[in-house]
């Protein structure tokens, strides 16, 4: 068996490619071994193709406008300019735009979502972005690695497969650090901000809405009657393992808000203890104050105006907050 490379760039496809489009990479897969795709076209009798391509670059929309192999329901699919996640079945060809996050050259996982558009026909998948993603690469590396495609049904399996590790990768991450956040929160120690949490809120809000829509398409694929029916146990199998992996999202998200709720109670438990101190101290200077204000009035006849005054009404004052304390604790404000 012949065992490919990683392919980094169109020119190592060789002269073929140099009049074709944006081709990333592009692999046969035959009884012998796995081979380079030349030239970039529909697959060789005998051999499944897999095309990879990068809608940014020259010449892609016309080679793929005169792909008179692909059906033209396909080619429009691939070339579209609106990124919703969706699916068609046309002349036995299954195309659909799937959503995964874009990577950059020194940065795996980023927040950005980015548009695949694939279509498979029999003896050929071809998978386009205009951004680099994720889940492009992982099957790439897969393959290198001695996994085999041999037609549509595990092309599929691949792409999704990828697609999903890529996803899981980044749940996985917002797990560890929603755990870290919680063992903080349940020790005191630097507790979370509600900033820190709203931002792995939203990642978490934008996972389950990629997830969602792919959902919906494999639910549609699921439905359609022009299914082939080699994809179909392939596109049962994982319309279920994307509903297991928005429930894990979801299960992070539940955590998130347990979280969340926790630190709200604990803030209004704050609160609320402030204003009952404030609330009791209000009371019991409430009777100084009426004492001081009462010995401020500038009005004849006021009691203890001789040399003792001063001190008379203070003592009378700490007298009547002392007499306000005991009838609260009577009452069980200090419990």
């Amino acid at each position: 068996m012949t065992e490919p490379r990683p392919l980094n760039t169109p020119d190592e496809l060789g002269p073929a490619f140099g009049a074709g489009p944006g081709l990333v990479w592009g692999l046969d897969f035959a009884a012998d071994g796995t081979h380079h795709a030349a030239p970039c076209g529909p697959a060789p009798e005998g051999r499944f193709r897999w095309l990879h391509l990068n809608l940014a670059a020259h010449g892609t929309r016309a080679w793929v406008e005169q792909a008179w192999f692909l059906p033209l329901a396909a080619r429009e699919l691939l070339l579209s300019s609106d990124t919703h996640q969706r699916t068609l079945v046309d002349d036995g060809a299954v195309c659909c735009i799937l959503h995964d996050f874009e990577r950059d050259f020194d940065v795996r996982d980023t927040a950005r979502v980015g548009a695949l558009h694939v279509a498979i026909t029999p003896d050929l998948i071809v998978t386009a972005r205009r951004h680099p993603i994720g889940s492009a690469d992982i099957v790439r590396h897969r393959i290198a690695g001695g996994a085999r495609v041999n037609g549509p049904a595990t092309a599929l399996d691949a792409l999704i497969g990828a697609l999903a590790q890529n996803i899981d990768t980044v749940i996985r991450k917002l797990s560890v650090e929603m755990q870290g956040a919680e063992d903080a929160f349940l020790e005191g120690h630097h507790p979370p901000t509600s900033r820190e949490l709203l931002g792995i809120r939203r990642r978490l809000a934008q996972i389950h809405r990629m997830l969602d829509g792919a959902q919906r398409v494999f639910r549609r694929l699921e439905q359609d009657e022009d299914l082939p029916e080699a994809l179909q146990p392939t596109v049962e199998k994982l319309s279920q393992r994307l509903q297991g992996l928005d429930a894990d999202a979801l299960a992070v998200q539940s955590q998130l808000r347990l979280l969340r709720d926790e630190l709200d109670m604990q803030s209004d438990q704050r609160t609320n203890q402030n204003l009952y101190l404030l609330s009791v101290m209000t009371a019991l200077m409430l009777p100084a104050t009426l004492v001081t204000g009462l010995f401020g009035m500038n009005t004849g006849g006021l009691p203890f105006t001789g040399g003792h005054g001063t001190i008379a009404a203070t003592l009378l004052a700490a007298g009547t907050a002392l007499a306000t304390y005991l009838f609260l604790r009577s009452k069980g404000f200090f419990r």
